[in-house]
C-alpha cells in the first residue's frame, strides 16, 4: 500500500518510514510539479490540511497525508507552537531554533519550563475521507542543549517521567513515545 506524505522534513520523513515499515511511503519531493504551499493556519491541524490538501490535488487517488507538529513552552505562552519550525526565521535550521528558544526563555526568566509537542496528521482516503489525528508528548524544557540524536527541539526536551532529553534517549525511545509516534500508531488503524 501506498502513502503520499506532505513533507520535505527528512527526520520526519524516517520517522514515518520506522514507524510504518509495511507501507511504500512517498513525498512531495518526488513529484517536480509539486510547490509546497504556504502554512497560513492559525492551528497545526489548519497546516496540516493545507499540505495534505496541495498534495491530494496532485495525487488525487492516494493515500495522501500531511503532518504539523510543533512545540509549545507554557512560560512563553505556548510560544513557538505553530511556528516552531521557523521560530528563529523562515530559513532556520534546528540549532538556530533551539538557541532562540533557550533565549527567550532566559529573557523572561521563564520559571515554567512545562511544555508539550504536538502533532497532527490529516490523512485522505483514495475516495477522499478525511481523517484527523492528534497526538502530544507532555514534558519540560531543559537549560541547554544535551544530547545528538533526533532533530528539532529533541536536545532540550525532557519527556514526562524522564530525566534525559530525547536527544539523549535516543530513536528506539522517541520512537515509542513522542507525539508523532502516537499520532501514526493511530494512523496505522486506518490500513487495517
Amino acid at each position: 500500500m501506498e502513502l503520499w506524505l506532505a513533507t520535505g522534513n527528512r527526520g520526519k520523513l524516517i520517522e514515518f518510514k520506522t514507524l510504518l515499515p509495511n507501507l511504500s511511503i512517498h513525498t512531495q519531493t518526488e513529484l517536480p510539479v509539486f510547490s509546497a504551499p504556504p502554512e497560513t493556519g492559525k492551528t497545526f491541524e489548519e497546516n496540516a490540511r493545507i499540505k495534505a490538501r496541495a498534495l491530494k490535488a496532485l495525487r488525487p487517488d492516494n493515500w495522501v497525508a500531511g503532518e504539523d507538529s510543533g512545540l509549545e513552552v507554557v512560560g512563553l505562552n505556548n510560544l513557538p507552537g505553530i511556528h516552531s519550525a521557523r521560530y528563529a526565521g523562515p530559513k532556520a535550521r534546528d540549532q538556530e531554533n533551539v538557541a532562540k528558544l533557550l533565549k527567550m526563555m532566559s529573557l523572561r526568566s521563564a520559571v515554567n519550563r512545562e511544555a508539550q509537542f504536538q502533532c497532527c496528521i490529516v490523512i485522505y482516503s483514495p475516495d477522499g475521507t478525511e481523517s484527523v489525528i492528534h497526538g502530544h508528548l507532555k514534558g519540560t524544557i531543559s537549560k541547554k542543549v544535551l544530547g545528538t540524536d533526533g532533530f528539532g527541539y529533541d536536545p532540550v526536551f525532557i519527556p514526562e517521567g524522564e530525566t534525559k532529553t530525547l536527544a539523549e534517549l535516543g530513536t528506539t525511545k522517541k520512537n515509542q513515545i513522542s507525539h508523532r509516534a502516537m499520532a501514526i500508531r493511530q494512523l496505522q488503524k486506518l490500513f487495517l
